[in-house]
């Protein structure tokens, strides 16, 4: 059996993968301590976030779609923001069935003090970084996360 060998750029890239996941990993925790008084955590904020920031209000699909993740665990955390108080589900007048997502006040409240909190902790774990370099890391990261959109590169490989 032949083995394949990866390229110099595939070992960076494999090797930035792996160091991906490890800080994925440590944000989701931090986050989710940022914003346990506030009932939160890191999915829930992320839910919040994608809500506050969408041009208009939309169903769940679509706001799974955007952050990337599974629609039925988005479901499952926007039915308990619900119960919370966090969210309200609004008539479709494009769909019947797919109701439209939108933040109560407290929901609205409760992601403005998620907000204040990150604030200080992002400006504090940004310090000693150059912006220019995060801002090449966030281009590099996007033209990837775009790459594996399309399916470039994702192909089964024999």
């Amino acid at each position: 059996m032949l083995k394949s060998r990866r390229t110099p750029a595939g070992d960076a890239l494999s090797n930035l993968m792996l160091d991906l996941f490890r800080l994925n990993s440590l944000v989701l925790t931090a986050g989710d301590r940022l914003v346990a008084a506030l009932g939160l955590t890191s999915a829930r904020w992320q839910i919040l976030g994608a809500i506050v920031h969408a041009e208009r209000a939309q169903p769940v699909a679509w706001l799974a779609r955007d952050l990337g993740a599974n629609r039925q665990n988005v479901q499952r955390i926007v039915n308990d923001l619900q119960a919370e108080g966090l969210l309200a589900f609004e008539a479709n007048p494009h769909h019947r069935r797919a109701q439209l997502v939108v933040l109560t006040d407290k929901g609205r409240r409760t992601f403005d003090a998620a907000m204040a909190l990150q604030a200080p902790w992002i400006n504090d774990l940004s310090e000693g970084l150059s912006v220019k370099d995060l801002q090449t890391v966030h281009r590099l990261v996007t033209a990837l996360r775009k790459k594996l959109e399309s399916n470039e590169g994702t192909e089964d490989r024999v």
